[in-house]
């Protein structure tokens, strides 16, 4: 998330999975932008960003050091990247797969021919 964030920022393309994601990843980088404001280091980073896709990593950290520092916003934009995911449709014969949360072991199939056995 933190690098679509940090990608979508610098005005760079950013490949996502349907419109759903995609207007998420625009919303989330107007939220972010809008907590660097003021923030000296931050805006530096972003036009650096801007300026060269080299500093999309500096700019992506920027954004972590921002979540991390406000886990309650953290929340917000995951809320808003989770729900944006699983909204996403595939088209033709496109697939996709989502999963949110914690799991010890997570199988995603598509096409099973045959016999399927999970021990």
């Amino acid at each position: 998330m933190t690098l679509a964030i940090a990608t979508a920022m610098a005005g760079k393309a950013v490949e996502v999975a349907g419109e759903p994601v995609r207007a998420a990843v625009a919303e989330l980088s107007r939220r972010v932008r809008e907590r660097f404001r003021g923030r000296a280091s931050d805006e530096d980073a972003l036009a650096r960003a801007a300026e060269d896709a080299g500093g999309i990593p500096l700019l992506e950290g920027a954004v972590r050091r921002l979540l991390d520092e406000d886990p309650a916003f953290r929340g917000e934009l995951e809320a808003v990247w989770n729900h944006a995911q699983t909204r996403a449709e595939a088209s033709d014969d496109a697939v996709i797969n989502t999963f949110n949360g914690n799991a010890e072991k997570v199988i995603q199939l598509r096409d099973v021919n045959g016999d399927l056995n999970i021990s």
